[in-house]
C-alpha cells in the first residue's frame, strides 16, 4: 500500500458546515467506506490549509474516490499528495530489499 498525504482546506459552504457542526469532518472519515483505501490519522493544521490527513491506499484510484467523497461530504477542497519514503530515493539502498518502505501498519514497534 501507499501513504498519502490529504490537504484540506474548508471552502464557504464547508465553514458553514463545520460551524454547525464541530465534529463534521472526524464523523465524515468515519463514515467514508472505500475499498482499497484507509484514514490512518487527521489533523487540523494553521497555515494555508485547514486540515491534513494521512492515507494509506492500493493506488491512485483508491485515494481520488475517498478524496473525493471526503470532500463532498465536509466541503473542503481537497489537494492529494503522494508520500515517497526518503529511503527509496537513496543510490545506496537501490539494491537493498530491505530498504524498501512498508506500511505503516505491519511495522513493528521500535
Amino acid at each position: 500500500m501507499a501513504l498519502y498525504f490529504l490537504l484540506g482546506t474548508l471552502t464557504t459552504e464547508g465553514r458553514s458546515k463545520v460551524l454547525g457542526n464541530r465534529d463534521l469532518v472526524v464523523e465524515a472519515t468515519r463514515r467514508v467506506s472505500i475499498v482499497g483505501a484507509e484514514v490512518l490519522g487527521q489533523y487540523g493544521v494553521l497555515g494555508r490549509y485547514d486540515y491534513l490527513m494521512m492515507i494509506e491506499a492500493d493506488d491512485n484510484d483508491a485515494v481520488a474516490r475517498l478524496s473525493l467523497d471526503v470532500g463532498v461530504r465536509t466541503g473542503m477542497h481537497i489537494e492529494t499528495l503522494p508520500a515517497i519514503a526518503l529511503g527509496i530515493l537513496s543510490d545506496d539502498n537501490a539494491d537493498n530489499p530491505n530498504s524498501r518502505p512498508e506500511s505503516i501498519q505491519n511495522r513493528p514497534p521500535d
